[in-house]
């Protein structure tokens, strides 16, 4: 059987772009890889992409030069998790509470992993993990 390598892209839908731009970028500290009218795409530690999609704008297949890409979209709250070394959980717990977002959930992992868990203003509930989460990390 052939194999998967790894996520390269992971989406999210939001209903205000800019309002995304703002927590993603100023809030979290997001380098933008490209922005157009509904849809900004974020590099991920040089590993993975973040789409934030305009909700409810991916709902038609987008045809271009080089093909199609089917429709898609979501609702409700999502989640996401993001890697982080375990001698910055605390700074960013720093952070996160500098910028005024509340903190909804802590976790330490039987592995030795440990979690922090937060919401965009969307709703998705963001979580930042150390290794020791997973076997795999």
């Amino acid at each position: 059987m052939p194999r998967l390598n790894r996520i390269i892209e992971t989406a999210l839908y939001v209903d205000d772009l800019e309002r995304a731009r703002e927590f993603y970028e100023d809030k979290l500290g997001l380098a933008p890889l490209l922005k157009t009218a509904t849809l900004f795409a974020y590099d991920i530690g040089g590993a993975s992409v973040l789409l934030l999609f305009l909700r409810g704008q991916s709902l038609r297949t987008q045809m271009s030069a080089g093909g199609s890409i089917p429709p898609h979209d979501g609702s409700g709250p999502l989640h996401i998790c993001f890697a982080v070394d375990l001698d910055e959980l605390a700074l960013w717990d720093e952070r996160l509470q500098q910028q005024g977002i509340a903190i909804e959930g802590r976790m330490s992992w039987e592995r030795g992993g440990k979690s922090l868990y937060f919401r965009d203003p969307d709703g998705h509930m963001l979580e930042l993990a150390t290794p020791g989460l997973w076997p795999s990390y």
